[in-house]
């Protein structure tokens, strides 16, 4: 995530105020995250601090400045599928599903990523959310079989499989 560079200051520096946006983020103190994100990226911009920036805007319902902040990502790391994920993400809360559909694909192709399930698990939500039963399935059950203990991939596909017969 941060460049290893043995002693070097400024990674040590963003690494830190990145951390304590994060524990501030998830104790819900969502305005302390951002400044402490933005402060991580003054220090040495990372595509993480980018993307957790961006899901911090999410939670504060800030759709709009969470999808920049995920592009500022792509344009430090264009390999990390976590902000491809969170644009596509943030399109179906949206209500934008084929252009969301756009950045789930790059998000499943991406060469950087933990969690290709997320994305494939989204992926089949923009195409069940346009009616395009068969590819929601493929999506649903790629999910679940890079993440077998993914609930929700399980019972999505099931669903669609019902839906379908």
């Amino acid at each position: 995530m941060f460049p290893d560079t043995g002693q070097d200051r400024r990674s040590q520096a963003a690494k830190a105020l990145f951390e304590r946006a994060y524990a501030r983020q998830m104790q819900g103190e969502f305005p302390e995250a951002v400044l402490l994100y933005k402060q991580s990226i003054e220090t040495l911009p990372t595509a993480e601090a980018y993307t957790f920036l961006g899901w911090t805007y999410r939670f504060m319902g800030d759709l709009e400045a969470a999808i920049a902040e995920c592009k500022n990502a792509i344009l430090i790391d264009p390999t990390l599928g976590n902000p491809y994920n969170d644009i596509g993400a943030y399109l179906i809360d949206l209500g934008q599903f084929e252009e969301a559909i756009a950045w789930l694909r790059k998000a499943t192709m991406s060469r950087r990523y933990e969690s290709y399930h997320y994305a494939w698990f989204n992926l089949g939500r923009a195409h069940a959310a346009l009616e395009q039963w068969p590819a929601s399935l493929l999506c649903f059950e790629k999910a679940a079989e890079l993440a077998p203990d993914y609930r929700p991939a399980r019972e999505a596909a099931s669903e669609i499989r019902r839906m379908m017969q």
